[in-house]
């Protein structure tokens, strides 16, 4: 059949359409773009399955120990890439912001690699992230981590449907010896996490889907997981006009009551819509909520928000 007359099998419009000859047609993906020069940045590519845009900012001093953040797109599990203009754009502008050195995730997208190919990429990169912690130089590392990157402060951070992915990254890593006892902290932007109804995309790109309780999709409805989160701290954004702000809100309310001991704080953009600061990154409230992050991730390098900014999101916390 001529690919172009061919029909719809599964259509999850503005994500990607499925058609019967196999292929598959991507939505609202940006263009890729080379690494950066006013941060500084490069590719790395760790495995055949996995790769990683890697940030350095341009004031960092030799063998200066900067908080290591690591960073998964969002996209649904489908589209985008730490390479795309948007992606790239917004975690250089996070690393200027917060003078950290940052990883940004490449991972297998669905539905040609259903989850949990991601989580598996994602957790490989990890990994070999964690080996430059007490490594010197030597082949297969980047020198960038093993000079700059502090163990002691390991951020994860991700948006929209893969904020669950960094969630489960940590819980993941319990009690691998490649890592640590507890990462420093976890940012989820306009998370999307799972609830009492089926989910038919997730269904359609999960091989394995455990229904509407999978813990991957619905930390919630497992609150002793939740109470074993191997973190220090969780920062959640949620929007007003975005149709998941109940899902972070959600997360919030049973990481509160599943007897974790860290500390999670809630942030509510007014007016503003799902990822609005990768659509309008100049905003005042994108401004204001790159600031946050980098209060969050890195205080030492950060002056107190002025009155206009602290007003631009509410702290439901």
């Amino acid at each position: 059949m001529d690919s172009a007359t061919a029909d719809v099998a599964h259509d999850f419009y503005p994500w990607f359409r499925v058609y019967t000859d196999g292929r598959v047609e991507r939505f609202l993906e940006s263009p890729l773009v080379p690494p950066s020069l006013d941060v500084r940045s490069k590719d790395i590519a760790i495995f055949p399955t996995a790769s990683a845009r890697l940030f350095l900012p341009m004031a960092a001093a030799p063998n200066e120990k900067l908080p290591l953040l690591i960073y998964i797109h969002g996209g649904f599990f489908s589209i985008e890439s730490p390479f795309s203009s948007t992606y790239h754009g917004y975690v250089n502008s996070q690393v200027a912001q917060s003078k950290v050195i940052a990883v940004s995730i490449q991972y297998r997208l669905a539905p040609e690699n259903p989850v949990p190919a991601c989580y598996d990429d994602c957790y490989a990169v990890m990994k070999w992230v964690a080996q430059h912690k007490d490594c010197a130089h030597r082949p297969g590392l980047d020198p960038w981590l093993s000079e700059h990157a502090d163990f002691g402060k390991v951020y994860l951070a991700g948006d929209s449907a893969v904020a669950n992915l960094g969630h489960n990254m940590v819980v993941r890593t319990d009690g691998d010896g490649h890592w640590l006892k507890k990462f420093s902290g976890l940012v989820l932007i306009h998370p999307f996490f799972g609830n009492k109804e089926l989910d038919k995309l997730w269904e359609f790109i999960c091989s394995d889907s455990g229904g509407v309780n999978d813990p991957r999709l619905n930390p919630a409805a497992h609150p002793c997981l939740l109470s074993k989160l191997r973190c220090e701290k969780v920062l959640i954004f949620t929007a007003d006009r975005d149709q998941y702000k109940q899902r972070g809100c959600t997360y919030y309310a049973a990481l509160k009551k599943s007897g974790w001991e860290g500390a999670v704080e809630i942030e509510n953009a007014p007016g503003e819509d799902h990822v609005f600061h990768l659509s309008d990154p100049t905003s005042d409230k994108a401004k204001a909520m790159m600031k946050k992050v980098a209060s969050f991730i890195n205080p030492a390098n950060m002056p107190p928000l002025c009155e206009k900014e602290a007003g631009c999101a509410i702290n439901f916390a």
